[in-house]
C-alpha cells in the first residue's frame, strides 16, 4: 500500500464504537467524494453513530471508493447540486432504498480565489449556483418527505466568510452569507413541521487542500495555533443531527478555534 493509499484508508474507514445517537437515521451528505474531505468526515462519523448515509458528488471513481471504505451502510450517487432533476433523483433513490430521509447535510461547495474586479459574471454565477442555489434546492427537495415523517434535521455548511468581511473571493463570501440567511429563514418557516435547520461555520480545516502557507494560517488560530481536523467539524454536524439538539434550530455554530471571537 502506498503512502497516499494509507492516508486514504485512514481517512475513509470508520473507527471505534459510537454512542448510537443516530441509530436508524438516514442521511444525505453532498460533496462527500474525497476520503480526506469534510463531507466524508461527516458521513464517517454518522455511520459510526448508527446512520445509513448516501454520499453524493460529481467525482464518481473517488466517491465510490470512499463509500466502499465507509462500509455497507453507505452508498454513493453522482449528483450535481445545481440540478433540480439531480436532487429529485437523489431523494427518490434514497426513499426507495431506505424509506425515509432524516438528515440532510448541505456540504457541497466550491472556492474561487479572485478579486471582485477580476471576477467574471460567469465565475460569480458558478459559485453562487453551487454554494447557494445548491443549498436551496437541497432543502426544498427533502422538505416534503421530512414533513410527511414528522420532522428532520438540515445542516447547512457556511464559512467564516459568511460571518465577516475578509480578503476572500466576493463571490464565495456572497454565497456563504446567503447560506447563513437561508438557514435562519428556513428554520423559522419549517419549525412548525419539526424540521430543524442550522448552519455551521467552520474555520480553517485540514482537509489536505491547505498546503502552501499552512503554518502561517495555523498561526492565526488562537486555540492551539493549529487547523481544525475534519472530524472536529463533523462532531458539530452529528450533534445538530441528533436528538441532543432537538430544541436547537436557527442556530449558527462556529467551529473556528476563536478566530472570530
Amino acid at each position: 500500500m502506498t503512502r497516499d493509499e494509507l492516508h486514504e484508508a485512514e481517512a475513509g474507514a470508520p473507527s471505534g464504537g459510537g454512542t448510537g445517537r443516530l441509530e436508524g437515521r438516514v442521511a444525505i451528505v453532498t460533496g462527500a467524494a474525497s476520503a480526506r474531505g469534510q463531507g466524508a468526515a461527516h458521513a464517517r462519523l454518522m455511520v459510526r453513530e448508527g446512520a445509513s448515509v448516501v454520499l453524493t458528488d460529481v467525482t464518481d471513481e473517488e466517491g465510490e471508493r470512499t463509500a466502499a471504505l465507509l462500509g455497507e451502510r453507505t452508498a454513493y450517487l453522482n449528483h450535481d447540486v445545481t440540478s433540480e432533476d439531480g436532487w429529485a433523483e437523489v431523494v427518490a433513490w434514497t426513499l426507495e432504498r431506505h424509506g425515509r430521509i432524516d438528515v440532510l447535510v448541505n456540504n457541497a461547495g466550491i472556492w474561487l480565489a479572485r478579486a471582485i474586479d477580476e471576477t467574471t459574471l460567469a465565475d460569480y454565477r458558478r459559485v453562487v449556483d453551487v454554494n447557494q442555489v445548491g443549498t436551496f434546492l437541497g432543502m426544498r427537495a427533502v422538505v416534503p418527505s421530512m414533513k410527511a415523517a414528522g420532522g428532520g434535521s438540515i445542516v447547512n455548511i457556511s464559512s467564516l466568510a459568511g460571518l465577516r468581511g475578509a480578503q476572500v473571493s466576493s463571490a464565495y463570501a456572497a454565497s456563504k452569507w446567503a447560506v447563513r440567511g437561508m438557514s435562519r429563514q428556513a428554520a423559522a418557516e419549517l419549525a412548525p413541521f419539526r424540521i430543524r435547520v442550522n448552519a455551521i461555520f467552520p474555520g480553517y480545516v485540514d482537509t489536505g487542500m491547505i498546503d502552501a502557507g499552512h503554518e502561517e494560517i495555523a498561526a492565526r488560530v488562537p486555540l492551539g495555533h493549529r487547523l481544525a481536523s475534519p472530524e472536529e467539524v463533523a462532531e458539530a454536524v452529528a450533534f445538530l443531527a441528533s436528538d441532543a439538539a432537538g430544541y436547537i434550530t436557527g442556530a449558527e455554530l462556529v467551529v473556528d478555534g476563536a478566530v472570530t471571537a
